[in-house]
């Protein structure tokens, strides 16, 4: 019996720039196109597996860590894999392309402007950063590293959600093995 190849697709960005929303639209392409796919949400796991962590740099790359050997395992039942994480250093993401393994492992920047991100606050944390009571925030008193060579980089600042997906959608399927 062969093993299935699965990849994981490891959506980056700000807080409130769509990876969560772009990531749920993936799976259900995905899903409509009869491709096992499964989410790895960054803030659902510090939920859960990653509950012990904070926020500083260390726990920051342990939390990355622990995602991709997450879905390395789950690369290896099968299963395509999307991040939404924000993922905020090269360096954390090129260990987690490490961890999965590079040639499974596809970084999608969704790029979209830090004032967009405010403008949107979903969950209300850049008024929280601003107002100082959220230390380490990525973007406001945090460091964001913006990947150099994305595969694929997507902003979700000048298209719709729809279109935002179908462009995402379209590159996932050019890269999974049928």
């Amino acid at each position: 019996m062969t093993q299935s190849h699965a990849n994981t697709f490891w959506l980056t960005g700000l807080s409130g720039a769509g990876k969560s929303t772009l990531a749920r639209a993936l799976h259900a392409s995905l899903d409509v196109h009869g491709i096992a796919s499964f989410i790895l949400d960054g803030d659902e796991m510090r939920e859960g597996l990653c509950s012990d962590l904070g926020f500083s740099p260390e726990d920051r790359a342990e939390n990355i860590r622990r995602l991709a050997e997450v879905a390395k395992l789950m690369n290896r039942a099968g299963v395509h894999i999307i991040v939404a994480a924000i993922s905020p250093s090269a360096a954390i993401r090129s260990q987690a392309a490490t961890i999965v393994g590079a040639q499974n492992f596809f970084e999608i920047y969704v790029e979209t402007p830090l004032k967009t991100c405010i403008d949107r606050d979903p969950k209300g944390y850049y008024a929280r950063a601003m107002a100082g009571e959220l230390k380490q925030f990525t973007g406001i008193s945090a460091l964001y590293e913006a990947p150099l060579a994305p595969a694929f980089r997507i902003n979700t600042a000048s298209a719709t959600p729809d279109a935002s997906a179908r462009s995402l959608t379209e590159f996932v399927l050019g890269k999974i093995e049928r």
